[in-house]
């Protein structure tokens, strides 16, 4: 029996015990090609040499000391990256580094509400998100999702949120709306939201530039965002982006809201950005933000035990060279437009695929029973995560969620490969779920 409090205490689990490249392997030789990166995390794959040796020689020589009284190289010199990178707009920010996505939106929270007060704006403590949505799964970070089947076992020890709807194209562009009608219609359902609850009470709209797992790496239509800023700005509302799944070159681009031509007043990162050789997670505060902070009080009231770690720190700069050095963003635009054909080649014509959505290498499936009504399976048949299970056993792991159609009902699977990835490997991962969708749809 297992000490391990497992996600599962029934199920049995292989033992993995090594990762070379792409792939994972068991305690019997048996190789799994990692087509999700576990949960878009291992974005250089399981045995990235750069990465080991600078978390090595970093706990050679230091490992921790408390933020309280110090700072560390590592620490300074990846903020001066990430910062230096970041969208325009964002001016001379500051992060602040924790340990995973969770820990992040906290924080982010915790931080636009200290803008706010610093600046007299007392009344400011109410948060708009969109639903479906993820934020992490510490209490304020899940009161913020919008994903029913999370919230509901908790939903009485949450904090009131108030959520509008993503903008899933899929389900919701009606057959005469043109893209730029849509995004607009979407993004305006901010401004009525603020409207209702009323300007002076909003601190600030949280979203993913491209929604993850709850929704399967949904895009925003052109000019969402754009829209999503100006309403933002006019009510003195912060807008928070989580880019702590679509981050760190998953999308083609190292911060996910490049590719909508503004910035966040205050943006979560964690996943790629340590690759899963630490655990880490950031959050990037703009120009706008420090200044407020600077002006007032001077200091962050929210600390962690383990913030600005030197390891974790130093090996997130690794991560973040080897994205660089090796100009793997232009590999994730060429493997990513090789996936996306082959998904739509295999995939787009099938019976019980209603839709292929994605940017770089961040793709997804959705499933349903019909196509012409898009109904989706039933939920107790566990349609993804039965493609999953069989996935497995044919050697290739894909990440499965439920809910996309109305929080509840909704199967898709979600395709993250690493940047690293050769181009066989992703005619392997299309082909293997080409041929398990097909199995388990019968």
């Amino acid at each position: 029996m297992s000490h391990v409090l497992r996600r599962s205490l029934t199920a049995d689990q292989p033992t993995i015990v090594k990762g070379k490249g792409s792939y994972l392997i068991d305690d019997t030789g048996r190789r799994y090609l990692d087509a999700c990166g576990g949960a878009a995390v291992s974005c250089l794959g399981h045995d990235n040499k750069a990465v080991r040796e600078a978390v090595t020689a970093q706990m050679n020589i230091l490992a921790y000391a408390h933020t309280g009284l110090f700072t560390n190289e590592p620490a300074e010199k990846l903020a001066d990256f990430l910062i230096a990178r970041a969208p325009k707009g964002t001016g001379e920010g500051r992060v602040m580094y924790l340990g995973s996505g969770s820990e992040a939106m906290e924080a982010a929270m915790k931080l636009a509400r200290q803008y706010h007060l610093e600046r007299g704006d007392t009344a400011r403590t109410r948060f708009i998100a969109r639903a479906p949505s993820y934020h992490g799964n510490t209490l304020g970070a899940l009161a913020v999702g919008g994903h029913a089947g999370r919230r509901a076992p908790f939903a009485a020890m949450l904090i009131d949120v108030e959520h509008i709807d993503a903008a899933y194209a899929y389900r919701m562009q009606r057959d005469d709306e043109t893209e730029a009608d849509f995004a607009l219609r979407l993004a305006n359902q901010l401004e009525d939201r603020i409207q209702a609850m009323g300007p002076e009470t909003v601190a600030a709209f949280i979203a993913e530039p491209v929604v993850g797992a709850s929704l399967g790496s949904q895009p925003a239509p052109a000019g969402y965002f754009k829209r999503i800023r100006e309403i933002c700005d006019a009510h003195g509302v912060l807008y928070i982006a989580d880019e702590v799944m679509c981050g760190m070159g998953r999308t083609g681009s190292l911060y996910a809201l490049e590719q909508e031509g503004i910035c966040a007043d205050i943006t979560t990162m964690a996943k790629g950005l340590g690759a899963g050789y630490q655990p880490i997670a950031a959050v990037m505060a703009s120009e706008k933000v420090i200044n407020a902070i600077l002006d007032g009080s001077g200091k962050l009231w929210n600390g962690h035990t383990y913030m600005s770690h030197a390891v974790a720190t130093a090996g997130a700069m690794a991560v973040m060279q080897e994205i660089e050095d090796r100009n793997l963003l232009a590999d994730v635009k060429r493997l990513g437009a090789r996936l996306e054909k082959g998904l739509r080649d295999h995939l787009g014509q099938h019976a019980h695929v209603g839709n292929i959505r994605g940017r770089g290498l961040f793709w997804s499936v959705e499933l349903v029973q019909d196509r012409e009504t898009k109904a989706p399976f039933d939920v107790k048949r566990n349609l993804a995560g039965r493609i999953q299970t069989a996935a497995m056993q044919a050697g290739v792991i894909f990440y499965p969620s439920q809910g996309c159609a109305d929080g509840t009902a909704g199967d898709h699977v979600l395709i993250a490969p690493c940047y690293t990835s050769t181009e066989e490997e992703i005619d392997t991962i299309i082909e293997t779920l080409a041929q398990v969708i097909e199995a388990e749809t019968v």
